[in-house]
């Protein structure tokens, strides 16, 4: 039975399907979409172009899901954020969690939702269009956390969420950038406290 199954479908993956994307993933983190070329990815993967193109479709498909893998891993501090009980407590966990990630041993420094979109060509704009819907989404979902926050008493009536949410998105991906240029955990932690300083009471 199972020598026919392998018969109709061809011979079995001889890789880890979730360590490539680990790896592709990472790649991308590091150089960027259009830094990034196929050799870079087949060689940090451990697979041929044709077992590359089979198990996660071209480049851009490739990218896509190296995207979503990281935000459900390295970036899940967003989703963590959003959980805590009080807007200032979603703005700090956000805060710190883009300084650990963005400074963690062993992986790339920055965001891979900013390196990503760096330099990108004409025809690389559909990553960029990627890059540009998940940062909008997670800036989305601060927001709509931060107004939930006004109508519970948890912030003042007076604060606005959308401004709130874009102050948090802004430090976020500065913290990202300053990491990219070599800033360390304990600098940016400093940064994040003197970002909390102005928020609303």
């Amino acid at each position: 039975m199972s020598g026919s199954q392998s018969t109709a479908f061809g011979r079995p993956r001889e890789f880890d399907i979730d360590e490539a994307l680990e790896r592709a993933m990472q790649v991308f983190w590091a150089r960027g979409y259009d830094g990034t070329s196929l050799t870079d990815l087949t060689s940090a993967m451990g697979i041929t172009k044709s077992s590359m193109y089979a198990a996660f479709g071209n480049k851009e498909q490739l990218f896509r899901k190296a995207v979503q893998r990281y935000a459900e891993g390295p970036a899940a501090y967003v989703t963590r954020a959003l959980r805590e009980p009080t807007a200032r407590a979603v703005a700090e966990t956000f805060l710190r969690g883009a300084v650990r990630t963005t400074t963690s041993p062993g992986r790339p420094t920055g965001c891979l939702s900013v390196q990503g979109a760096l330099a990108l060509s004409e025809q690389s704009r559909p990553a960029h269009d990627v890059l540009v819907s998940w940062r909008v989404d997670a800036g989305e979902q601060l927001e709509a956390r931060f107004r939930r926050a006004v109508e519970e008493g948890d912030l003042p009536r007076h604060a606005d969420p959308g401004r709130l949410a874009r102050y948090v998105m802004t430090t976020g991906f500065g913290i990202a950038v300053q990491a990219a240029n070599g800033l360390g955990p304990d600098t940016l932690d400093e940064i994040v406290d003197t970002a909390l300083l102005a928020w609303p009471t």
